[in-house]
């Protein structure tokens, strides 16, 4: 039972979470009232843990810990997400090293290896997350494409198309050439890039009404050439004076003689361009909703891999887009229709799988009518059946319902749920559960089930009931349904949150959570977003193990192609992390995680805080020792027929215990985890270990054993239940350390998990100890703070002289003694001697250390001391005075120096008062 000199994270992790998971600590109970429930956001089983994951699952995991310790029947549901396009090109690129086509190989075959990749490296982050400490059931882990998760996708899908939901359409939809399928927006990322606006004349038609000659031309100021093969028309503002007369006339559509007609529409903006814009339906948002308010027909003139079709002109036709786009600008040149080229910044949408220009492409796909949905999703916020935290998330929430156009479900993919509609030869469709079922309301034998699969946010959709066991009406479904709160980040609000909402409330008629809390997104130290391409990307396993320089430089710039980019990279390392990463261990980083959980959008992550945690669990560690070392074998007041005696140090430190429980029961109600990891912090550094400690070891120190078993009581006893309270963030640390503790509290039970959740007594606080300690820590930092100024040894004990209530300093004598560092404390009558020493006032309190000061001596040497922080005060300014160090310092390196130049400043006046106070 023997506890470790010093605390190996790395040991305790992976002996007590294995005890935990094959204990069965994690599941909840088959009958149980007051069920609380989380639902897993699932990660791809493509993915690997990264900071975001980190950070919210130990959210998750402390909300889990800390409501089990309640006593609540807790469920944490995991599983992961067959993630489409992602799953799809891995296997494909591994398939490509192999020089194998996934089109040659056929889809069966293929679909075959996306399984097997899947079962051998599909886990990763499931594997991960243990390393994390998370206390998911995995015994209930679940994949979307589980035959029972594949059964409710299937359901739902057929009951929405009976119920006239599901149809399809040819519309416009973002368009990847290379994946050559339908993405969503959320898988678009538009980057600001440089580009340029071409101006083109577009020549007006002759209007033979009014006997006009083909003079006039309209200017057209354009991003992208290419697209005008397919314009319909050229539209204006209603009310711009400059082409008000030409509205309804035609102009001739350049290189495509073709006739477009002039409209008017208040979409235009005067002022971007000439004022003039083309109208493509077919390649364009924007364009597509001006082409069906004028009833233009769309012409579609790209090729599914973003090549020019046969409905452009000839000498175009089979080039690629950007390559007719060349060919475009050459000829418009030629013709003396180009006018102008202007540099452009503009914001280009391209695929975040394959960094290719999206396309908005005309095609026929699967929709979801979503209309009728959102306004119960709406309803269901209004109403208060769903609270967002931070609260004023709902406004975006509402935004999105309030905007919401039909939902393109389908995916021209092979790896995901495949569309359940079988096709005849004449192209009719029918929607059933199965083949058979197909087949026999058709009518027909010889059917063909459509090719594409659903969007992968289809199934996730429904993962708070089909997880539960949806369709049936199972106990999990009738228990844990509505769950109890799901975390997430504020990016998928609408692609994931509503579409949970609409889809539970449509099938289940219940609410998928009570809560959403709605985390910041984790940023580096200086607050830049963690991109591989900056190289700032951190590896929370890299934080829990450590690693070396070198192994983190190699680990940035893998795969990178661009040897400057690589440079610099590798010299951003260096710079951050000379010496690598140390290993802080898993409590650490989620001590830091909790820490930095705050209601705000973005959150800095920094490497010293961490370090900062890992010396907290070091203190925590410590303190234990001593407890242990001080208390085991000893009386620790179990039983209550002993006469013991409470300090009012121990009332104090008890009456603190309360205070911090009330705390952090608040701040889980309120899910500011950044305030529960501030007060068991406060509590554990400055309290317990800071000031109890030693004031216990006064009290250990007395003949009166009823005060020495008062005090191994309050020692014993206010350290198991502040492991108690620290566990649901610091879940390793505080049960190696309860199990050493807990037999002296009299405390039974296998793990500290299945132990209850510390209950503030506040009946149990007393003011009146807390004040008195509080003047007696004021006294002791009066103290110490003189022992500074006079430059004293920490090794040399000198006599206090002090002022004041004789009954309160007698008390305090012998804390006093031993908290400052004294010889002996002697309680004046009246006013203090007269001497050159300094003197310090708390409250009614006069104190001062009696020695004899060498005045030339100390003279002599504040002198030398003010002159050596007045050079230090120079160089901090000379730096914070240099325009190139503020510029290319990193903001927390100009901080530091601010707080340097500061803590000087104040020196110095500290230096200069004892120097005047010589004479």
């Amino acid at each position: 039972m023997e506890l470790a000199k010093s605390f190996n994270p790395g040991q305790i992790e992976s002996h007590w979470y294995s005890i935990w998971e094959s204990a069965g600590y994690f599941t909840p109970a088959e009958t149980g009232d007051d069920p609380y429930c989380i639902m897993l956001p699932p990660p791809n089983v493509t993915g690997t843990l990264h900071m975001g994951h980190a950070f919210q699952h130990t959210l998750m995991d402390a909300l889990i810990r800390y409501h089990r310790m309640l006593g609540c029947n807790t469920l944490w549901q995991p599983g992961t997400d067959h993630a489409g396009i992602a799953t799809q090109i891995v296997v494909e690129r591994q398939l490509d090293q192999q020089n194998i086509d996934r089109r040659k190989l056929g889809r069966e075959a293929f679909l075959e290896q996306v399984w097997k990749w899947k079962d051998q490296s599909g886990s990763t982050i499931t594997r991960q997350m243990r390393r994390m400490g998370t206390s998911c059931d995995w015994s209930r882990e679940r994949f979307t494409m589980d035959p029972a998760l594949s059964r409710a996708v299937t359901e739902v899908f057929v009951q929405l198309y009976r119920q006239g939901l599901i149809y399809r359409g040819k519309r416009l939809v973002n368009w990847d050439p290379v994946l050559q399928t339908a993405v969503s927006d959320l898988e678009v990322i538009s980057t600001e890039e440089n580009g340029f606006l071409w101006h083109i004349r577009y020549p007006l038609e002759a209007d033979k009404s009014e006997n006009n000659i083909e003079t006039e031309s309209l200017i057209v100021a354009t991003t992208r050439p290419e697209t005008m093969l397919g314009d319909m028309a050229v539209a204006v503002h209603p009310d711009d004076t400059r082409y008000r007369h030409m509205i309804g006339r035609h102009v001739r559509l350049p290189l495509c003689e073709r006739s477009i007609p002039v409209i008017a529409d208040e979409y235009v903006d005067p002022t971007f361009g000439t004022g003039c814009v083309k109208i493509t339906p077919a390649h364009d948002f924007n364009d597509y909703q001006m082409g069906k308010r004028h009833r233009l027909v769309p012409l579609n003139v790209f090729t599914l891999d973003g090549k020019i079709n046969d409905l452009a002109p000839v000498n175009y036709q089979g080039m690629d887009r950007f390559e007719a786009r060349k060919k475009i600008l050459t000829d418009l040149e030629m013709q003396g229709l180009l006018v102008e080229i202007k540099p452009h910044k503009l914001m280009a949408p391209r695929g975040d799988r394959t960094n290719t220009i999206i396309e908005p492409m005309l095609t026929d796909q699967w929709y979801v009518a979503m209309e009728g949905m959102a306004q119960q999703g709406l309803k269901a916020v209004a109403n208060g059946d769903i609270k967002f935290t931070p609260d004023n998330w709902h406004h975006v929430y509402n935004q999105w319902l309030n905007n919401i156009q039909d939902w393109c479900i389908s995916r021209q993919l092979w790896w995901g749920h495949r569309i359940p509609a079988w096709y005849d030869e004449d192209g009719n469709v029918t929607v059933a559960h199965n083949l058979k079922e197909a087949q026999r309301l058709a009518g027909k034998k010889n059917l063909r089930q459509d090719e594409d699969v659903l969007d992968t946010w289809f199934s996730s959709a429904l993962w708070p009931f089909s997880t539960l066991g949806w369709p049936e009406e199972t106990p999990e479904v009738k228990t844990f349904l509505p769950t109890s709160v799901l975390i997430t980040g504020f990016d998928i609000i609408f692609f994931w949150v509503a579409r949970m909402v609409m889809m539970s409330l449509h099938f289940t008629g219940k609410v998928p959570f009570k809560e959403v809390y709605i985390t910041g997104l984790i940023r580096d130290a200086e607050g830049q977003k963690m991109s591989k391409s900056k190289g700032n990307v951190l590896d929370p396993l890299d934080l829990i193990d450590g690693i070396t320089l070198s192994d983190l430089i190699a680990k940035r710039t893998k795969g990178l192609m661009n040897p400057r980019q690589a440079e610099s990279i590798e010299k951003n390392t260096h710079k951050h992390f000379p010496n690598g990463i140390p290993a802080f261990g898993t409590d650490a980083l989620r001590f830091t995680f909790a820490s930095l959980a705050s209601h705000g959008r973005d959150i800095k992550f920094d490497l010293q805080r961490c370090e900062g945690y890992r010396n907290f669990c070091n203190k925590l560690w410590n303190a234990t020792r001593y407890v242990l070392m001080n208390c085991e074998g000893k009386d620790t007041g179990l039983v209550d027929s002993s006469p013991l005696t409470y300090s009012t140090a121990d009332k104090w430190i008890i009456s603190r215990l309360q205070q911090a429980e009330d705390m952090v029961e608040q701040a889980y109600g309120n899910y500011r985890f950044d305030s529960a990891a501030r007060e068991i912090y406060e509590f554990v550094w400055d309290e317990y270990c800071d000031w109890y400690v030693e004031l216990a070891k006064v009290q250990l120190n007395s003949d009166d054993e009823a005060v020495k078993r008062g005090t191994r009581r309050t020692l014993v006893r206010v350290l198991e239940a502040t492991l108690r309270v620290a566990h649901p963030i610091i879940p390793f640390i505080t049960e190696e350390l309860w199990q050493k503790i807990a037999p002296l509290a009299s405390k039974e039970g296998a793990s500290i998990m299945c132990q209850s959740f510390p209950k503030a007594n506040l009946k149990k606080i007393d003011q009146k100890a807390i004040n008195h300690i509080s003047l007696l820590k004021e006294i002791v930092n009066a103290c110490r703070t003189l022992r500074g100024e006079m430059n004293l040894s920490p090794a040399l004990k000198v006599p206090l002289q002090i002022t004041g209530d004789k009954q309160i300093l007698t008390e305090f004598s012998p804390y006093l003694l031993a908290l400052g560092k004294l010889s002996g404390v002697e309680i004046m009558q009246g006013d203090l001697p007269t001497a050159d020493a300094p003197v310090a006032i708390v409250r009614e309190f006069r104190l001062m250390l009696k020695i004899e000061v060498d005045v030339a001596a100390e003279r002599k040497r504040l002198t030398k001391e003010i002159s050596r922080v007045e050079g230090e005060i120079n160089k901090a300014s000379g730096k914070l005075n240099n325009p190139n160090f503020l510029e290319r310092a990193p903001g927390k390196v100009v901080e530091q120096e601010k707080d340097r130049l500061a803590g000087f400043n104040s020196t110095l006046d500290k230096l200069k008062e004892q120097l005047h106070k010589l004479g």
